[in-house]
């Protein structure tokens, strides 16, 4: 799991945004059904809604020439569903006693005057507007939290976007968005959900659908592509009024959100998750157990050729996956009788098979973070303690270049702290880049970020720690074997090679039992 400082205020996260548009007809009653609709639907789901409206001030905002007889696509329908300010209010403070947020879509700087006005909690950016530039920067003057829409801009004006916003200190959100009305599914292109959670890491990525309201898919697949936003189109038909092709009446709008708790249902949560009971109980059905071919004896070392694999695995038995070679029995067993696994001495574990099994952890955690090796790199494995604790105490450097100057990538496991200690000769900066990490310099606790750097200099106590596992970069003068003295005098009383494992590339055929510095063996 990737784990970055906190960059937005306002909580997007999981927010369904209700776009009711011009579809109030210009009708407050109407309007009002509309809002009542949708927040029956968000009281009964349980989810955190928001009714959307859309502002312009028609007088200026649409030319002289074009108030009458417009053939313009959408004039008409803006000045048929006209509403003043007053009966905004209204709608309003029908939205407010639905238990809903307000939200508003200016198309104009005037609007943005009357959403900070009337108290909106959050304002949106069309995607039409997203190129507006005297729009969006009264709407960064605005202070309210913003959502902005993609659809029909190149990446390089949603960085353009991105930035701005940044820069200004506005909390933002953006939307995924394809402004075809209706959107046919091979023009969702629901894939940029993924390019923009990692282009904008940190940031909620939200769907703004225009697709066919009668089709649960696109929404299932939204969320299991990591969107955490949602705005869709409402309105409520009757005899006389009938709604396009891309907006839900309160119906379709309920079968929507529940499609959207079912996707979260079949996703889960994040992390991986803990083996349930009944999930362990089915695979233990299925396991093999280790039984006696014939009897053995107490004391007795028990080779392969002495037993058998077979289900049904029993309770407490040794396991098909647990069988090594060196095993001694404490007890006797009975020929075809299960060998238990509190009724055995298990070998001893060579010294290097905790470090060894810790390389797939670390790789998978280099993976997650994103961090690509070259096939030629140095590994320091540091285990302060002994390697029988290099999961509690320790961590593990990456050479990428030791010259005037020095790189390397430090990773280290959830729980691994690294002891306090000094640099005589060595000024090193930490740049963390996944996870989370926590350092006592000089006496001073700090947590650092993704992207957050500390400075430390020759003769500054410092340790470290994680809870989350983390990987950062230790850039720094030469680096020098010797030149690192430890608070606990048995650390630094340790030959060096009891305490660090050098090996080349993740040293395959080269950690040895209670080994050092490089000395070849043939791994399992």
């Amino acid at each position: 799991m990737t784990v970055t400082s906190p960059i937005e205020g306002f909580d997007f996260r999981d927010l369904f945004v209700f776009d009711m548009a011009n579809n109030h007809q210009g009708s407050v009653e109407h309007g009002k059904s509309i809002i009542k609709g949708c927040g029956a639907v968000a009281a009964k789901h349980g989810v955190r809604a928001a009714l959307k409206f859309q502002f312009r001030q028609l007088d200026s905002f649409i030319h002289p020439a074009s108030k009458s007889g417009s053939t313009a696509k959408h004039i008409p329908r803006f000045l048929q569903t006209r509403l003043t300010g007053e009966q905004f209010q209204e709608l309003y403070d029908a939205v407010r006693a639905a238990g809903m947020l307000t939200m508003c879509t200016p198309f104009d700087e005037e609007s943005v005057d009357v959403i900070v006005g009337m108290k909106f909690d959050i304002i949106k950016i069309a995607s039409c507007s997203a190129r507006d530039w005297p729009l969006i920067e009264r709407v960064a003057d605005s202070g309210l939290p913003v959502v902005f829409s993609t659809g029909g801009l190149e990446i390089a004006a949603v960085d353009d976007l991105v930035s701005y916003f940044t820069h200004r200190g506005v909390e933002f959100a953006i939307m995924h968005c394809v402004s075809i009305y209706p959107t046919p599914p091979e023009q969702c292109h629901l894939n940029r959900i993924d390019l923009l959670k990692r282009r904008y890491p940190g940031r909620t990525i939200g769907w703004s659908t225009h697709e066919d309201p009668n089709d649960p898919a696109p929404v299932h697949v939204a969320v299991g592509k990591g969107a955490r936003m949602f705005e869709r189109h409402v309105g409520v038909a009757t005899n006389e009024i009938k709604l396009n092709g891309y907006s839900s009446t309160p119906e379709q709008l309920d079968r929507w959100v529940g499609a959207y708790r079912h996707a979260v249902a079949l996703c889960g949560p994040e992390s991986f998750r803990p083996v349930v009971p009944v999930e362990k109980a089915e695979l233990d059905s299925l396991r093999r157990g280790v039984f006696a071919k014939k009897s053995i004896r107490a004391g007795q070392t028990i080779g392969r050729d002495q037993v058998y694999l077979a289900m049904p695995y029993q309770d407490g038995q040794l396991e098909s996956g647990s069988w090594t070679s060196g095993i001694v029995a404490k007890a006797d067993v009975p020929a075809d009788g299960a060998i238990r696994a509190d009724a055995i001495t298990l070998p001893p574990q060579p010294e290097g098979h905790l470090i060894k099994s810790a390389v797939h952890d670390i790789k998978a955690l280099l993976n997650e973070a994103s961090v690509p090796l070259n096939s030629q790199f140095q590994v320091e494995f540091s285990h302060h303690y002994g390697m029988q604790n290099f999961r509690e105490v320790g961590a593990v450097l990456i050479d990428c270049v030791n010259r005037s100057y020095c790189k390397k990538i430090v990773v280290q496991l959830p729980g691994q702290k690294h002891p306090s200690h000094f640099h005589k000769q060595k000024e090193e900066t930490f740049q963390v880049l996944h996870g989370v990490l926590h350092l006592q310099v000089d006496g001073h606790p700090h947590t650092l970020y993704p992207g957050q750097t500390i400075l430390v200099q020759p003769g500054v106590w410092h340790s470290f720690w994680t809870d989350t596992g983390c990987v950062f970069e230790e850039i720094s003068t030469t680096a020098i074997n010797g030149d690192s003295f430890y608070a606990d005098k048995k650390i630094s009383q340790m030959e060096r090679a009891a305490r660090k494992t050098v090996v080349d590339h993740w040293g395959r055929f080269q950690i040895a039992a209670g080994a050092g510095d490089t000395v070849p063996v043939v791994d399992e």
